[in-house]
């Protein structure tokens, strides 16, 4: 076993009182192994393993990601350099883009940001579609602390292109032109307001986060491609990972694009719904296109048909079939070209 790095950090639980660890990285015959050590209450060390494999890109990002999670709950390095950082070149188009989005994050005007995201929940409502494909929070912050009065200066927000100014732009300045601002486009000011060390530290905390949220991803995704094999239902699913039934339906949309085999379960999911049903909604996507749901659901049943029906329950089972009608096309396209 060959150690390759060793540090101790440190925790104040009181006064005058220190809870000490070490987290060590070592390999042995091609296999990683990273391990936590932390000192309890009763002065007798409680031992985590973080990762033991044979990728050292998996271990280092397992490595850095619980290290950033126990440095959050306090724990401090006693030697510096425990993560090595690089200075963030702010010549770059991603770190000006960068600069933005921290400097929102300090200065964002809550109550028009709440009222952004509520006009979002509404749009992405009459759109059938998640809320952060109208507009992300970091949008929604930019936008709530930069206060652009005009559409030429929403076009200088990275991330409204022009198909959601053509969208959305009206809607989003009768938000922003009742509020008067301190600042001004373009917004070339905003590095000098920066302080370079904060912003630094806050681009690291950026990417330990992506890292740890890319690491949930491909948790979620394991749980769910094994409780589809074995055939949970939507509330099993959802009571396992802890979300949401739209958000499940989202991370199966997902999956299918990525070319698992999802059609047993699709198949599964679509034997509540009549074929009469499934008949009139495959006629409604071939008509109206696949893209939004809220036609297809307008195609098939008269309002006061929909105010007796569990809406949410519809779009579902549409989801559900709209893959499958995905799928099929697909398979159209690959053989007639």
């Amino acid at each position: 076993m060959n150690m390759l790095f060793l540090n101790s950090l440190e925790k104040k639980v009181g006064k005058d009182q220190v809870r000490s660890a070490q987290v060590s990285i070592s390999e042995s015959q091609g296999y990683w192994f990273v391990n936590w050590k932390e000192t309890e209450e009763d002065a007798v060390f409680h031992h985590e393993s973080w990762y033991e494999g044979i990728s050292l890109e998996e271990m280092l990002t397992v490595f850095r990601t619980n290290i950033f999670t126990k440095q959050c709950d306090g724990f401090i390095p006693v030697f510096d350099g425990i993560i090595q950082t690089e200075a963030v070149n702010l010549e770059s188009r991603s770190a000006q883009i960068q600069l933005l989005h921290y400097y929102s994050e300090l200065h964002v005007n809550e109550e028009l940001y709440e009222q952004l995201r509520q006009w979002r929940l509404k749009q992405s409502d009459l759109e059938s579609k998640s809320p952060f494909l109208v507009a992300t929070n970091r949008l929604l912050r930019m936008i709530c602390t930069f206060l652009p009065h005009t559409t030429e200066e929403l076009q200088q927000l990275p991330g409204l292109g022009a198909n959601k100014i053509t969208a959305y732009g009206n809607d989003l300045l009768e938000f922003t032109q009742k509020h008067e601002r301190g600042t001004t486009f373009p917004l070339n000011w905003v590095e000098s307001q920066v302080d370079p060390a904060k912003f630094n530290a806050w681009v690291q905390h950026e990417k330990d986060r992506k890292l740890k949220a890319e690491q949930n991803k491909r948790d979620t995704k394991r749980k769910l491609l094994e409780a589809i094999t074995r055939g949970d239902s939507l509330d099993a699913l959802r009571e396992q990972t802890q979300l949401q039934r739209r958000d499940l339906l989202l991370w199966i949309e997902e999956l299918d694009r990525e070319g698992y085999d999802l059609e047993p379960y699709i198949e599964r999911m679509l034997l509540d719904v009549s074929a009469e049903e499934q008949e009139l909604a495959w006629a409604a996507f071939e008509l109206q296109g696949d893209r939004y749901l809220k036609p297809v659901l307008q195609a098939l049943y008269k309002q006061d048909e929909l105010e007796a029906k569990e809406v949410d329950r519809i779009y579902e089972w549409l989801r559900v079939l709209r893959m499958k009608f995905r799928r099929v096309n697909m398979v159209r396209q690959a053989e007639a070209g």
